[in-house]
């Protein structure tokens, strides 16, 4: 940790020492909430989301607040090692290749619908139930933004496979309905003016709580079938090129979500937004960005972060900031020399540039008291939305 700040209602712990104002000033919003328990930790990926820092984790008393957990719920990596030690760059291109014809990208979905892929509805789901069908076509679909599949060399020899993906519409279309819900109760209560309008909040023994909480908790089950679907479907082709091909060591961790858990001897609600569980001893995947190394990590259980690390290496550019003031050939030019197979192409993916984040080394030297790097993965190959 770098610091503490004392000057809100609770502290602030920060893990990074260059937060920006938009980024502090949500940090100190969310320290003002009546319910905010202990203090706030931000993680040395923090930047600016909508309400709470991306980065940022905050645990709360008696409720959930929508906006903490995100838009894109349940959003995380899975990665698997390959017995694979020996490959050349023409055969990661023509996988790769194959991956792009049978990974839908972006808005794109699959044609026919995977529901026996999906986990089954068990209880009341109304926003789940009403996006059930469309949802069936998006599940092993990568999206777009940040996500990613992705081809590395482990430092332990072998090649690894990563997917970042969430849990596309479906979790936008939650999160948007119990925040408008959330905003509605907290007006009728009379908080409006003591709880900002995107860190409005729902009780988590009321029946509108419960159900956010059980539809959160079915995008997280999307989420990670929809990764599943679609590392399989890397594996199978890989295996079509390399002969006698082992696959194991698979991992799956998400970083939007909330959770009830026991911190300092007392049951909170746990949101981590943009932030990975990093208790003790559990492995963690925290990615770097496209052209740098990512890491397979294992969690210190650090009570001050609530056994928390970052998710990532964290933006330092909005998305059309980078498109505007990043040079093409310069980026693309630095993956090349890299030997990255990327997904740098035109001026529009100069969002996804390397340049866009931060130092993916800063931030781990930031978080040594959170993890323990396992395995450090160097980029071979990068499929983007």
């Amino acid at each position: 940790m770098v610091r503490t700040i004392t000057t809100e209602r609770i502290p602030i712990k920060l893990w990074l020492d260059d937060i920006e104002e938009g980024a502090m000033q949500q940090a100190r919003d969310i320290a003002n909430l009546p319910f905010a328990a202990r203090h706030v930790a931000i993680m040395p990926d923090a930047h600016q989301g909508f309400g709470m820092p991306i980065g940022g984790v905050l645990a709360t008393r008696g409720v959930v607040i929508p906006n903490a957990v995100g838009v894109d719920i349940g959003c995380g990596m899975c990665a698997l090692r390959t017995s694979l030690t020996r490959f050349s760059r023409s055969d990661l291109g023509r996988v790769v290749d194959r991956i792009r014809t049978s990974i839908p990208v972006g808005f794109k979905h699959h044609s026919q619908p995977g529901k026996d892929l999906l986990p089954a509805i068990e209880t009341r789901l109304p926003v789940v139930e009403r996006e059930f069908n469309s949802a069936t076509y998006q599940v092993g679909t990568l999206g777009g933004g940040n996500h990613f599949i992705e081809l590395q060399k482990g430092s332990d020899g072998y090649l690894w496979i990563m997917v970042h993906s969430g849990s596309r519409n479906l979790g936008k279309q939650v999160a948007d309905h119990y925040y408008r819900e959330a905003v509605k109760l907290n007006e009728k209560e009379g908080k409006k003016k003591e709880i900002p309008r995107q860190l409005a909040a729902l009780p988590v023994d009321s029946d509108i709580g419960r159900l956010y909480l059980n539809e959160m908790q079915y995008c997280i089950n999307f989420a990670f079938a929809s990764r599943r679907r679609m590392i399989d479907a890397v594996s199978e082709i890989i295996a079509g090129y390399f002969k006698n091909v082992v696959f194991n060591d698979f991992i799956n961790i998400a970083h939007n979500f909330a959770s009830d858990e026991t911190h300092f001897g007392e049951r909170l609600m746990v949101h981590r937004k943009g932030a990975t569980s990093a208790k003790k001893d559990e492995r963690c995947i925290i990615p770097g960005s496209q052209g740098t190394s990512s890491y397979i990590c294992r969690g210190k259980g650090n009570p001050e972060s609530f056994q928390s690390c970052s998710h990532g290496a964290g933006r330092v550019m909005g998305r059309k900031q980078a498109q505007k003031l990043l040079d093409l050939k310069k980026e693309r030019r630095w993956l090349d020399e890299k030997g990255v197979i990327h997904s740098l192409l035109n001026k529009k993916d100069l969002d996804e540039a390397t340049s866009a984040y931060k130092d993916i080394n800063r931030v781990m030297k930031l978080q040594e008291d959170l993890v323990e790097i396992v395995t450090e993965l160097q980029p071979l190959a990068v499929v983007k939305g």
